[in-house]
């Protein structure tokens, strides 16, 4: 059954001038030079009394062309804030950084046996970001700054803490590179990722790994480097941990999820692009994806962005569960949730396990923010002002 409830209405000013692709989805109501937040359904059977966790206004991690970056920030009411509502809409927290500073990645984690808010704050630039993250209790009071340390600044894209009190980390720095192989200058400068693992209590950096180190600039899928740019080959995007404690990296233009060795550094395996590790089943193949992570054991479960910019795609993005042979080296899929609408959301995006075999979908730059069931129906569906680069459910305080 579909229910319309109660808007939350955002002022936006010149929200008109923002070019319907921005959203590459269905747009939310402007009236009177208003957007709205608007919940379409939500279905009893679904999690009721969980809360809803984002970051508004157009994010860091939104690689945007340049048109599209110029016009958001003509937009006042688009300024970044994380919001904890209740299913039907209602804001029940709100936070603004300073001005001239970002927030994004907002979601509970557990840090030394408590729930915690978790963010990151910074600067941005062109599908990243530059900062620190941000730890804070149930009172809203912030309890540990993190970075990375050693002249290194935390990117928007990951910040996962885990049961042991460590905090996997992404970095974005400019370093020289001979960019021949694809199609640059021998001596060019390139955007490299790095991930580094953290001790949060006392800052110690216990673990860091080079994408340009360890990948070929040749396995990009982007573009060859414009004129006067830095290129992005890899755009780092999610750190998880797998089953043995190793790093699950996600390198969003590789096309390719990489579990990292996280003693040596040494890539294990590769799923996906030019150089998979196992052969891919039908239904498997994926592009551009954002925040992969295991599910049990053998399940790797991903979200398929399938297009990289607002004029085109590879068709809908989704959720997609992908189970792994190890004897065998064969990927298999095991389910891909779209949304009903047939959203492609051409940047961010994640998805969240819910009780019940549920899940948690946050549509990107589609803004949406969707809960399903284990057998695929929408239980809850909500359309924003603007992409959120995650979205999570869960009780609060």
């Amino acid at each position: 059954m579909r229910k319309i409830l109660r808007p939350l209405c955002v002022a936006v000013g010149l929200c008109a001038t923002l070019p319907a692709t921005a959203l590459a989805g269905p747009v939310p109501t402007l009236s009177s030079g208003v957007l709205t937040y608007t919940v379409d359904v939500n279905e009893p059977d679904g999690n009721p009394d969980l809360k809803v966790f984002y970051s508004e206004g157009l994010s860091a991690a939104a690689v945007l062309p340049k048109g599209l970056a110029d016009a958001a920030t003509a937009l006042p009411g688009l300024r970044a804030a994380n919001v904890i509502a209740d299913k039907d809409g209602h804001v029940i927290w709100r936070y603004e950084p300073p001005a001239g500073e970002d927030v994004s990645n907002f979601r509970t984690q557990t840090y030394q046996g408590r729930r915690v808010l978790t963010w990151w704050q910074g600067s941005t630039a062109v599908g990243h970001g530059s900062g620190a993250d941000y730890i804070a209790d149930e009172d809203h009071n912030i309890i540990a700054k993190v970075t990375p340390g050693e002249g290194y600044t935390s990117d928007v894209h990951e910040f996962r803490l885990t049961p042991d009190g460590r905090a996997l980390i992404t970095s974005y720095r400019e370093v020289p590179a001979d960019l021949t192989s694809i199609g640059g200058p021998a001596q060019g400068t390139v955007l490299d990722t790095v991930a580094s693992v953290v001790d949060v209590a006392t800052g110690t950096v216990l673990f860091r790994w080079s994408a340009l180190d360890h990948v070929p600039l040749s396995d990009t899928r982007v573009p060859k480097p414009q004129s006067g740019s830095v290129p992005d080959p890899y755009h780092m995007n999610s750190i998880a941990l797998d089953p043995q404690g190793n790093l699950v990296i996600s390198l969003r233009d590789t096309s390719t999820v990489y579990d990292v060795d996280i003693h040596t550094g040494d890539i294990r395996w590769r799923l996906g692009g030019a150089h998979s590790t196992f052969d891919l089943g039908p239904g498997v193949e994926f592009a551009y994806q954002h925040d992969a992570e295991f599910d049990d054991p053998t399940t790797l479960r991903l979200f398929n962005n399938n297009s990289a910019e607002p004029t085109s795609s590879l068709g809908p993005s989704s959720v997609r569960w992908i189970h792994l042979d190890f004897d065998t080296r064969r990927a298999t899929l095991v389910r891909d949730q779209t949304h009903p609408a047939g959203l492609t959301a051409f940047a961010m995006g994640n998805a969240q396990e819910l009780p019940n075999g549920a899940t948690c979908v946050g549509w990107g730059m589609a803004a949406h923010i969707s809960e399903f069931s284990a057998s695929g129906d929408l239980l809850y569906d909500a359309r924003l002002p603007s992409g959120t680069y995650r979205a999570y459910l869960d009780a609060w305080p």
